[in-house]
């Protein structure tokens, strides 16, 4: 059976829930009720070796958890004598015998079931009379490693958990990162480790802060399997909610990970995982999410720890928390001479350009670019996410990078990289085809410039569309027609985004139209400034400001200077304007001819009414 038919099957048990359960709430009967039968017949084999070892060392007065899981040479175990099996054969007593047997897990396991809320849920199906009905269906359904080893075990939950969240739109984002977009991610992390692609017995790292149901990580895994099934991924995550919890730690456990790993709380205010590092992170925080919450946590970090704590770079508004989670996990990232790391990590517009020079979020932009950590940012296209239509951009950071990449970053505007979808999905109604995903994974993998180019008929229909890279031939524009060409990718130098902000004083005058001169200290006998005549401006860092002033100030205003005090280092990334082309509107007899045919076009039909 394939995985869809697998996946079908299990989800047929809503048929059951239908009129008790609303189909938001399926996802909860059986989300939980796949695991333990996973768990079932993973433990099925060993099953009276463990008892026999539990029993053995009980009456030995000393722990048995290790020795069970070494007798069963797995990492989770149940000491309880029954099976989903025996819990058939007592129908008055299932769910006192259910409870029973979810205690005897091992502690981690038993987490899951109980940030599911799960003897809520069994409670409610007891009421329902649905308790035995259910536990009979997933009890006959064989999901024994033999029929169904890890790897489709963890696409079939990853389509359970998907079908969930698209039955509950309103919430999908928190759960669910489209699978496009991970995979587009993943694919611009791995692309520069060979090792990892082609060696056997490679081990490699990655974590997500923002874990949610699991899926960065695990639609991770599935890849660098698919690319190199010799090569290791071991996965590490944090997630703030109990049931996204619970569903990633089941999903980990399904893909026979550690679920030690993956650890419940707040990522900013309190790092599960601290001391760690990684090879990869990927993350999908919340977007415009503020942080008033944990501001204490964060400012005192901030303060008392600076730049041997995680936020020493900056602090961004309290409105918007996106860049905390970056600048968590550069904290995160393994020293160069270690190997190093390359972070994916999916923002919203604001962190390129919000807050001036000097602000919390320019600082962050000028630390990670300054220190050469930004590789490039992927502009996506609108209305890809489940629960927001804004622009999202992919930023992807390392502090190994190749040495044709050492001191620029790469912009690439994959906004129009779309086709729609045959069903919307809350606010997701765009989605990358693989096509649109291997042309960016291209375009990041040369490091180089590019450009669409659109040959359009004389009628101005579009009739064929292909990406250019730099140094290659323009096609001919057909008889009549024209080819529109637009940047799509670029690349600069990091010092391109900076700039100054300087301070514009102008003099202070009496009535007579005189500048009045300081009298004491460090401005004595220069003029004092007018603060109502201040101004600033903002000068790139690789122009000189007194040739600057000298050329945009002086002429308009002679009696000018620069407070060198006040002046202050910016870094912003204004992606569409790079991007931006103009396109010169068509010529005033053009248009005044196209008036005049739908006025004359108006003036008959008229005419026509009235005839």
């Amino acid at each position: 059976m394939n995985q869809q038919s697998l996946s079908s099957l299990i989800w047929s048990v809503a048929d059951l829930l239908r009129g008790d359960f609303k189909q938001s709430e399926y996802g909860r009967v059986i989300l939980p009720f796949t695991v333990l039968r996973r768990l079932d017949c993973v433990l099925a084999p060993t099953k009276a070796a463990a008892l026999q070892e539990h029993a053995d060392r009980q009456k030995a007065g000393i722990a048995f958890e290790p020795f069970v899981k070494r007798k069963t040479g797995l990492d989770f175990y149940n000491v309880s004598s029954l099976d989903m099996g025996r819990l058939m054969g007592d129908q008055d007593n299932i769910r006192a015998n259910l409870d029973s047997y979810i205690q005897g897990f091992a502690p981690d396991v038993r987490s899951i079931f109980e940030h599911f809320d799960f003897s809520a849920t069994v409670e409610r199906l007891h009421k329902a009379k649905l308790l035995y009905l259910v536990t009979e269906k997933f009890s006959g359904i064989n999901l024994h490693p033999d029929r169904v080893d890890n790897v489709q075990m963890g696409l079939v939950f990853e389509e359970l958990i998907r079908k969930f969240a698209e039955l509950s739109n309103e919430t999908a984002g928190e759960h669910f990162t489209p699978r496009e977009v991970i995979r587009l991610m993943v694919n611009l992390l791995f692309i520069e480790d060979s090792d990892a692609l082609t060696k056997p017995g490679v081990v490699r790292t990655m974590y997500d802060p923002t874990a949610g149901t699991g899926g960065m990580l695990s639609v991770a895994g599935e890849y660098l399997h698919e690319l190199n099934p010799k090569a290791r991924l071991t996965l590490f995550g944090q997630e703030l909610n109990p049931e996204s919890h619970a569903i990633c730690k089941a999903d980990m456990l399904i893909r026979g990970q550690d679920i030690s790993n993956i650890v419940l709380g707040n990522t900013l205010s309190d790092d599960g995982l601290l001391g760690k590092l990684f090879d990869y992170m990927l993350s999908n925080p919340p977007f415009g999410v503020e942080w008033k919450k944990i501001e204490k946590a964060i400012r005192d970090e901030h303060e008392k720890q600076g730049h041997h704590g995680r936020f020493g770079p900056g602090l961004p508004r309290v409105s918007d928390g996106s860049l905390l989670f970056l600048l968590h996990l550069l904290s995160k990232m393994r020293p160069e001479t270690q190997g190093g790391s390359r972070i994916g990590i999916v923002l919203n517009g604001s962190p390129l350009f919000t807050g001036g020079a000097g602000s919390g979020e320019s600082e962050i932009r000028r630390y990670v670019l300054e220190n050469d950590l930004v590789e490039a940012i992927v502009a996506l296209p609108t209305d890809m996410f489940y629960n927001t239509g804004i622009s999202t951009y992919v930023w992807i950071l390392s502090n190994r990078k190749p040495d044709d990449r050492k001191g620029c970053a790469q912009l690439i505007d994959a906004s129009g990289f779309w086709q729609k979808m045959r069903k919307s999905l809350g606010s997701k109604r765009k989605e990358m085809s693989d096509e649109h995903i291997a042309t960016v994974t291209r375009l990041f993998g040369d490091c180089v410039e590019a450009s669409l180019v659109t040959v359009l008929d004389a009628e101005g229909k579009e009739t064929s569309r292909q990406v250019l890279m730099d140094g290659e031939t323009l096609p001919k524009a057909p008889s009549g027609g024209k080819v529109k060409q637009v940047p799509i990718s670029r690349i600069f130098r990091n010092e391109d985004f900076g700039y100054r902000t300087i301070t514009v004083e102008r003099p202070l005058r009496d009535e007579t139209g005189k500048p009045i001169l300081g009298e004491k200290g460090k401005t004595k006998g220069k003029p004092q400034p007018d603060s109502r005549l201040r101004d600033t401006e903002n000068v790139p860092l690789s122009e000189d400001v007194e040739t600057y002033f000298a050329r945009e100030v002086l002429p308009h205003a002679p009696d000018a200077w620069i407070d060198q005090e006040k002046t202050k280092v910016g870094y912003e990334i204004p992606f569409n304007r790079h991007f931006y082309v103009f396109e010169p509107p068509r010529e005033l007899a053009e248009i005044d001819a196209d008036l005049k045919k739908v006025t004359d076009r108006i003036k008959a039909m008229i005419e026509g009414l009235t005839a």
